[in-house]
């Protein structure tokens, strides 16, 4: 039986998504296609929608499916906006320096039109220095795009996203926030964040993976169309619909929402899981040193615990969990069966000795208390051999 400790890569799919993903598997018409067949499936559609709608308090017509998050973040990343017939050049896009790669990329951006701001060494971005940055954007070449993740997969840190929105439309800015990993982990406001456009992921909230969303948060702002052709999206993502994945989506956003109240007991049993890390470098004197926590001076997603235990090296207990079946990540990337340094805890200036020795556990909705205990004794078990 495997102990899952990795939802911040990937959530188990819920019930509720497969369920609908294989009802809505029944219907054979084309959502475009103007039949009682295809009226069907575009209802599918447009239920899933009006879900998210609902949560995001906009208009279902704001609300764009896409492949996944990556690809509603490159379709946002473009050089410009469309306000009806009108249209606004961007001309330079700054990013926190823990962004998501999806982000770091910069999507339509040049690489000498891309400029990255700092972040703290709690993982928040450095307010004052973003404020100075963008201050300097030459607005005679066009408008700034700013893009900032809410929470950050590897720490779980939340970033002040209000203040931020507020500088940046103090300085006639567009900001795309990254809500992939906070959304179904605590409540979001969604028009308190100050954005105009927010980035959904399905498979980080127990819906399946290959479907996301694009929220356009002011109906009057259209981005620049990424896949081009049909009229699918409300003229923003062309291509036939996944009806099957929306559905799920759709029934997953339902039942994530509604488990939220949950996230108290989620932050307790995250919060023993670090005690408990402790307590085992404790039981082994000075041989081990305690384990250090990363982000858990700030606000952070409750389900998230990020932690290096100085000498003992992320790969080598990855593969030791693994072979008990117990699955976590490292802070970092996996790459051809690598760990890579993380440029998230690099940018928090984090040395890479204890870099290279992170591991993340995080859990959800399903992981009980006798999971949390499992992975605990095998960590154990794991300095013990290695004193």
């Amino acid at each position: 039986m495997q102990t899952y400790l990795d939802h911040n890569a990937s959530a188990p799919l819920l019930g509720e998504a497969k369920s609908a993903m294989l009802a809505a598997m029944e219907y054979v018409g084309n959502p475009s296609s103007i039949h009682n067949e295809g009226r069907a499936a575009r209802k599918i559609i447009e239920d899933a929608r009006q879900d998210l709608a609902q949560v995001a308090n906009i208009d279902p017509n704001q609300v764009i499916f896409t492949s996944g998050a990556t690809e509603a973040a490159q379709t946002v990343l473009g050089t410009k906006l469309r306000f009806g017939n009108s249209s606004v050049s961007l001309s330079h896009l700054y990013v926190s320096s823990i962004e998501h790669p999806c982000i770091l990329a910069g999507g339509r951006f040049g690489p000498d039109q891309i400029t990255k701001f700092a972040v703290h060494d709690s993982g928040t971005v450095d307010i004052d220095e973003f404020a100075k940055v963008l201050a300097l954007h030459d607005h005679s070449t066009g408008a700034p795009l700013v893009a900032v993740m809410l929470a950050n997969n590897e720490t779980g840190v939340i970033q002040p996203i209000s203040d931020i929105a507020k500088i940046v439309r103090e300085n006639r800015g567009y900001l795309c926030v990254d809500a992939v990993q906070a959304f179904g982990k605590f409540h979001i406001d969604f028009l308190d964040l100050g954005a105009h456009f927010v980035l959904l992921s399905a498979h980080k909230i127990g819906g399946p993976k290959g479907i996301g969303a694009l929220l356009r948060m002011d109906k009057t702002i259209f981005p620049q169309p990424l896949i081009q052709g049909g009229g699918q999206e409300n003229l923003s993502r062309a291509g036939t619909e996944n009806v099957a994945a929306i559905a799920g989506f759709g029934a997953a956003i339902v039942e994530v929402i509604a488990k939220l109240g949950d996230r108290h007991r989620i932050g307790k049993l995250r919060d023993r899981i670090e005690f408990d890390l402790e307590e085992i470098s404790r039981r082994n004197g000075n041989k081990i040193p305690l384990p250090v926590f990363f982000g858990n001076t700030k606000s952070r997603l409750d389900n998230t615990s990020c932690f290096a235990v100085d000498g003992v090296k992320a790969e080598t207990a990855l593969i030791a969990l693994d072979l008990k079946g117990i699955s976590v990540s490292s802070g970092s990337a996996c790459s051809s069966g690598r760990v890579n340094q993380s440029h998230v805890l690099e940018a928090m200036g984090i040395l890479p000795e204890l870099a290279e020795c992170t591991l993340r556990v995080s859990i959800g909705h399903q992981t009980t208390d006798d999971e949390a205990q499992y992975f605990l004794d095998t960590w154990q078990d794991i300095i013990e051999n290695r004193v």
